[in-house]
């Protein structure tokens, strides 16, 4: 008789599958695209009054959203030199298409986006650099589907890759498993899809300005002042929209994500990305 495996053994397999392995480029381009990232999303509280960036409040999202373009694609192109096999790409492609298709569920209810919920569990089991892509990506088919596609899309897309990418970052399944697992992930989706709000409310803050409300962007104002304007402006426009987005990926993980973590990671053990494809000729 072929003696049994042991679950030890089947479940170390398990924990160091990953579809992207990040070397030092990838891990250089990841910081400095989340380093000129901060500086998009926050360059409001980074200037100071007199600083001729602000004196281009209304310009400077569109520079930053080219730039972005240009940074994201850098840091996709880079971690799939890093190992971004076939099989990787396939399961890309599938996660993607599938998150795509969920976005347009429940949009324009508030904020019931069940696509979060696919992204945490599968920056979970695929790992922060396939996250940080699949993310990006995500967010990029999305928006062609929904007609979404506009200035706001590049800052979609990376805070989405963050997004997805954090999840990777938690602590590993050899750690916690089982209920406490989901628990962890429904807290992680729940903070960070009120930080994913918050930080897409910075990239679309400072077209505010010329309505010269109280709660735009004043070019003029302090640091301390524009802050509690951008606080303000969370409070009055999107926080019932982010609680939505967190109920429901709170929801979801804690309903379907036993199952989901099950299929997704005997998906990525039968596809095994670190063994090598091989081809073999036949006469």
């Amino acid at each position: 008789m072929t003696p049994a495996r042991t679950p030890t053994a089947l479940t170390g397999a398990q924990r160091q599958a990953r579809a992207v392995r990040l070397g030092p480029r990838s891990l250089l381009a990841l910081a400095l695209v989340s380093a000129v990232g901060v500086a998009a999303f926050g360059w409001p509280f980074l200037a100071p009054p007199a600083s001729t960036l602000n004196a281009h409040a209304q310009d400077a999202p569109w520079l930053f959203a080219g730039l972005l373009v240009l940074l994201v694609a850098v840091v996709a192109a880079t971690i799939s030199e890093s190992g971004l096999g076939p099989k990787a790409v396939a399961m890309l492609g599938v996660l993607a298409a599938t998150g795509a298709a969920l976005r347009p569920i429940g949009a324009g209810t508030a904020g019931l986006e069940p696509m979060f919920f696919l992204m945490v569990l599968s920056g979970r089991v695929l790992g922060p650099g396939f996250g940080f892509v699949l993310g990006s990506v995500t967010m990029f088919a999305s928006a062609l589907l929904t007609g979404g596609v506009g200035p706001w899309l590049p800052f979609q897309m990376l805070a989405m890759g963050w997004f997805t990418m954090g999840a990777g970052l938690l602590p590993g399944p050899d750690r916690l498993r089982g209920r406490a697992e989901l628990w962890m992930l429904a807290a992680y989706g729940f903070l960070a899809a009120f930080a994913y709000g918050t930080v897409m409310n910075m990239a679309g803050w400072p077209f505010m300005a010329a309505l010269a409300s109280n709660i735009s962007f004043d070019p003029d104002a302090s640091v301390p002042a524009n802050l509690a304007r951008f606080m303000a402006y969370c409070l009055a426009t999107s926080l019932g929209w982010d609680l939505g987005r967190a109920l429901l990926t709170v929801v979801l993980a804690l309903t379907l994500g036993a199952p989901v973590l099950r299929a997704l990671r005997r998906a990525t053990r039968r596809a095994a990305f670190e063994t090598p494809v091989t081809f073999t000729g036949h006469r």
